[in-house]
């Protein structure tokens, strides 16, 4: 399983590249026990994408040799990607279907584990030495850390900043105003047409079931006429059915299903890790469009995952201008990057980085438009 092994400059923090592997759950169990993790990388999720072809993703991992016995100070997942097949292949900071790219890194070690990963990219000759970040949270520590051991032996380029709302206990959840007066308004609404529920099942079979719900629901909608929803192709219905089933199975994955005479007519998909909830996709039936049924949906499992005591915090997965900012006052700021790990300067990241800011300039697929895109999913 180990390759590219590399140890870090200290001596203490090693760290290797591998494939994603069910022998890397305890490991990351092992982790995330101590520090924030990422759904989006948990050793089920990236067996999905790699099981069914979906991605090519390398695994970083780096441990601790100091202590006895040794400990896992670092986890990053990394997708190797083209723009075009005559191109030359860079790694992407994020797996294609994730909303995220952190690198799930003990705090306290965050300097030499990000000099141990570099270390790792740099030196394995099967890697690409230029890194893409998308929707890499800008926190005090690690982001910091990542730009430190880029000093004098790389190259980094932030493109876009962009914030992204988050709700927890303490902040983040607004408790009146216009928005919450429509959506009390929309829900007496929507309770006088019938029986209005929602449910949220946590156990492998009922999310399951409720995923083929939600992929009914989001092909009939303007998804489906458009060709992204999920069922318009083979290849991402087999990956997101596999995802949900490996991260349900871990009791990682729910989709909470609002339901008006016990027909669903919106759901939403949520992934977890830890003590943080991710809200994936939704999906809703545009016959109730004016009822704003994916906005009630948020609003009301927002509440009831904060008030369980299980959920301290619900990423969002979207920019800050959407519904989830209309709801949720916390904020984080993400960036996209570009990142060279080369010794010296080269040739194929001036160009990355004048390729990525026409894109920006001409509004074309450049990183805003990414960040529109994966919030309307």
């Amino acid at each position: 399983m180990n390759v590219g092994w590399q140890p870090s400059r200290n001596g203490s923090i090693s760290a290797y590249r591998c494939s994603p592997s069910a022998e890397l759950c305890g490991p990351w169990d092992e982790l995330i026990a101590r520090v924030d993790g990422n759904a989006f990388m948990h050793p089920a999720a990236l067996l999905a994408a790699a099981d069914t072809g979906f991605a090519d993703i390398h695994v970083l991992i780096a441990w601790d040799e100091g202590m006895n016995p040794r400990c896992p100070v670092g986890f990053w997942a990394l997708c190797e990607r083209r723009n075009l097949p005559a191109t030359p292949a860079f790694l992407e900071a994020i797996p294609i279907y994730a909303s995220t790219s952190n690198a799930v890194i003990d705090r306290a070690r965050a300097d030499e584990v990000m000099a141990a990963f570099f270390d790792v990219i740099r030196h394995d000759i099967r890697l690409p030495k230029i890194i893409r970040l998308r929707s890499f949270e800008a926190d005090p520590v690690v982001y910091p850390a990542m730009l430190r051991q880029l000093e004098g032996v790389g190259q980094h380029r932030e493109l876009v900043r962009v914030e992204r709302p988050f709700a927890d206990r303490c902040s983040g959840i607004k408790k009146s105003g216009a928005t919450r007066k429509k959506l009390r308004q929309d829900w007496n609404r929507l309770s006088a047409t019938g029986q209005v529920e929602i449910v949220n099942g946590r156990t492998a079979p009922e999310a399951e079931a409720a995923f083929e719900v939600f992929l009914a629901l989001e092909a009939a909608s303007w998804k489906g006429k458009q060709g992204t929803a999920l069922l318009c192709d083979a290849g991402d219905a087999q990956f997101a059915r596999r995802l949900i089933r490996n991260l349900a199975a871990h009791n990682l994955a729910s989709v909470a299903l609002l339901s008006v005479d016990g027909v669903a007519i919106t759901g939403q998909v949520l992934i977890y890790s830890g003590r943080k909830a991710y809200t994936w996709k939704t999906a809703f039936d545009a016959s109730y469009a004016r009822f704003s049924p994916g906005a009630l949906l948020i609003s009301k499992i927002t509440e009831a995952l904060l008030e369980s005591g299980q959920v301290a915090a619900i990423d969002s997965c979207a920019s800050a201008d959407g519904i989830m900012a209309q709801l949720w006052t916390g904020r984080r700021t993400m960036v996209d990057a570009l990142i060279d790990v080369h010794m010296c300067s080269s040739r194929a990241f001036a160009m990355e980085v004048v390729r990525h800011i026409d894109c920006l300039q001409f509004g074309s697929v450049g990183s805003r438009m990414w960040h529109a895109i994966q919030q309307s999913e």
